[in-house]
């Protein structure tokens, strides 16, 4: 009998990786091993790390330049709130027209693992996404599937992180002053 080789499944990071189910297909005389990828890898190739209870600075996109309109912009804003203290620590949050600013740091869930970020973003942008679909009588993605993220590496950086995103509306000219623009949110001293 020949040498049988499993057909090739990449994935990114197969130390994370589960087998979820193991099938036999009339193509193929040996089995085809189906994994499922862990809580920590993601879609696509670009690194993303998370350390435990270190702050993360996180921008998300709309797959479309076209701005939120005010009321969807504060839909996005209640929903990075409703977060806050459940699976994550929201440090400060910005909702600008196409994109989305947050610094936060992942909670701890019930093993003590922190929660992962694309389970936190998750809970943001599904929900917001159906919401302002809702209202505005569209439908399908709202929200790149990708998001940006830095693991801050001082209180320095968490301080830049914090005044970035306050100074964002003021850089684009939506608002004279942080507290003129009501999509800011950061968290009270």
């Amino acid at each position: 009998m020949g040498r049988a080789f499993l057909p090739a499944w990449h994935c990114h990071n197969p130390v994370v990786a589960t087998i979820t189910e193991i099938t036999c297909p009339p193509a193929y005389d040996v089995p085809m091993i189906r994994l499922r990828p862990g809580p920590y890898d993601y879609r696509r190739k670009l690194p993303h790390y998370q350390k435990f209870d270190r702050p993360l600075f996180v921008t998300f996109c709309k797959r479309t330049k076209d701005p939120l309109s005010p009321a969807a912009r504060s839909l996005v804003l209640d929903h990075c709130l409703k977060g806050n203290g459940r699976t994550m620590h929201l440090h400060a949050a910005v909702i600008m027209p196409e994109h989305v600013h947050l610094l936060l740091t992942p909670m701890r869930n019930a093993e003590g693992w922190p929660f992962p970020l694309k389970d936190i973003l998750k809970l943001i942008k599904g929900p917001s996404a159906r919401h302002i679909n809702m209202l505005t009588g569209a439908s399908g993605a709202l929200w790149q599937d990708e998001s940006f993220d830095h693991v801050l590496r001082s209180n320095e950086s968490f301080k830049q992180k914090v005044e970035y995103i306050r100074q964002n509306p003021i850089r684009r000219g939506l608002a004279a002053s942080p507290g003129e623009y009501p999509w800011l949110w950061v968290e009270p001293c």
